[in-house]
């Protein structure tokens, strides 16, 4: 089989690219080990945010204020670029603009929270501080103070990435799932991807969006690897008004995240824990979701959440919070759109243009900090 360019990976990442790379005329094959968007994006809570796992003030330190806020402004317009691509291609996939409330959850967190809130606003990123009594008073929730962000937004990942893979279907793009690589064969003139089943395909450029799976093809440690939980109440449950059209989250280490659904459900998440025992999966994932829902009655008293069900995940950090996009020096003629963290789905939004990039030969003001090597 040949093709002019191969992206693996058939989740909400692989989706974007592959949307991208078709949009600006390219011969795509997209090609998945499971079914489409059975890895990560069926788990993920779809919290879609400019911030980045590391705050902008220690970001700062790390990379230079100048190049902290680059990375942070992206994230607001990547937010704003798949609002864009939802409504110009008619996709229902319950997309909705919200605010984003970051919580100090003690007084210790308050006081860099403050500092955090400061050097956002220098930087005119939509940001409101409200103190402890405000956000009691206007979204029932207890905490220390809280940084108000007036873009960020919510979806649903699996339907995104099905809506979008099948529209490029349509197009002419080729799709293979329960497709297993057997090896990556770089050598050459031009990459080769030998199948399990022993078939080859042929093709110019890889594009790589298998997420933390990809960790298992590079020698370089680009993150590490945690498992996450989450637990989604009954539909109709009672909440402030407020609360509807807010992301929630806070400076808990790990920190505790909740939104509503566009089918009326409450979404909890966090308790992210290094190990995961396959063999006592389902007794780990009930203690979790007690141990969510019990930190949420503790913020939100007097809330009525009646589970109906509860799952877990693996994701990946990395060292500053930022993406791997770009190419890798271990293998030749192949990309990497990898979005670890707590925004991959922005970060995978921003790949987009910079793998358009990259294969016209242009270099992007975002690719030396999302580099490999780093």
């Amino acid at each position: 089989m040949n093709t002019e360019i191969l992206v693996i990976g058939g989740g909400i990442t692989g989706a974007l690219i592959s949307h991208a790379l078709v949009e600006a005329g390219y011969e795509v094959m997209l090609i998945d080990r499971r079914d489409i968007a059975m890895g990560s994006s069926s788990a993920t809570t779809s919290m879609l945010q400019y911030e980045i796992d590391v705050p902008l003030y220690q970001l700062s330190e790390m990379i230079g204020e100048a190049a902290a806020a680059l990375c942070y402004r992206s994230g607001v317009q990547a937010i704003l670029e798949l609002e864009k691509l939802v409504k110009d291609q008619k996709i229902d996939c319950g997309f909705q603009m919200k605010e984003s409330l970051y919580l100090a959850h003690s007084k210790k967190a308050s006081i860099w929270l403050r500092e955090e809130f400061e050097i956002r606003n220098k930087h005119q990123l939509g940001v409101k501080w409200l103190d402890a009594a405000e956000v009691k008073r206007n979204y029932g929730v207890i905490c220390h103070g809280a940084i108000l962000s007036e873009v960020a937004a919510s979806v649903d990942a699996y339907k995104l990435a099905h809506e979008l893979i099948q529209l490029n279907a349509k197009r002419g793009m080729k799709v293979f799932d329960q497709t297993e690589i057997a090896r990556i064969d770089t050598s050459g003139i031009g990459p080769k991807v030998i199948l399990e089943t022993g078939q080859r395909i042929q093709t110019k450029k890889i594009v790589c969006c298998t997420g933390f799976e990809s960790t298992k093809l590079l020698k370089e440690k680009v993150a590490d690897l945690f498992y996450t939980y989450a637990t989604v109440s009954e539909q109709g449950i009672q909440l402030n008004s407020a609360i509807q059209n807010t992301l929630i989250w806070d400076t808990g280490e790990p920190y505790l995240y909740m939104r509503t659904t566009d089918d009326g459900r409450f979404l909890i998440g966090g308790e992210d824990s290094l190990f995961n025992f396959q063999l006592f999966q389902q007794k780990i994932k009930e203690r979790k979701a007690g141990k969510l829902i019990r930190k949420l009655e503790k913020i939100i008293p007097g809330i009525e959440f009646i589970e109906d069900f509860s799952w877990g995940g693996t994701f990946g950090t990395t060292k500053d919070g930022l993406p791997y996009i770009g190419k890798s020096p271990e293998y030749e003629n192949t990309y990497f759109v990898l979005g670890f963290g707590g925004n991959g789905i922005t970060f995978s939004v921003q790949g987009m243009g910079m793998i358009l990039d990259f294969l016209k030969g242009k270099d992007h003001k975002l690719a030396h900090f999302y580099r490999f090597g780093r």
